[in-house]
């Protein structure tokens, strides 16, 4: 079964790039200079972001289902990402070097079912959670800090 990795619509976060320390505050972001590799995941592009470049920190909703497993949480974004990771069945670096927690819902918003692996083993367990016709969409996250990570669908469904 194929799977798709979908990273995060930038456009999004757009109004935040190039906005002024002060004001990032008050829109309860943070500003960073990237300074270690890996570090800072971004979530637009699902990939470690260069030393040097910007990072937004922020808090997003990543889950926004009326339900119990509505969830939010910090996330990085690069200042200036404009493409959101599309791709059919690669596990992106971000993804691969890390434990990553998945976890599958339904339609509804409910979790069904989650599963930990090791990132290098992401594509059978995507795979293998994907065979429950219950699981809608799979949610991947770093499991050290909890940080919601990027979208995962059937290729044989609408995005």
């Amino acid at each position: 079964m194929s799977f798709r990795i979908l990273g995060i619509d930038p456009g999004q976060f757009s109004h935040l790039y190039g906005l002024s320390d002060t004001d990032l505050a008050a829109a309860g972001a943070q500003r960073y200079v990237v300074n270690a590799k890996p570090g800072f995941p971004d979530r637009v592009e699902v990939r470690d972001m260069d030393i040097g470049e910007h990072a937004i920190l922020l808090n997003y909703e990543h889950q926004p289902a009326a339900t119990a497993y509505r969830s939010r949480h910090a996330i990085f974004v690069r200042e200036g990402a404009n493409r959101a990771l599309d791709a059919i069945d690669v596990v992106p670096d971000a993804l691969r070097i890390r434990p990553i927690s998945l976890r599958g819902f339904g339609e509804n918003g409910e979790m069904v079912d989650a599963d930990l692996g090791d990132g290098n083993a992401l594509a059978p367990l995507i795979k293998r959670l994907f065979e429950n016709p219950a699981i809608a969409y799979l949610q991947a996250h770093y499991a050290k800090r909890g940080c919601y990570a990027a979208r995962i669908v059937r290729t044989d469904l609408p995005v």
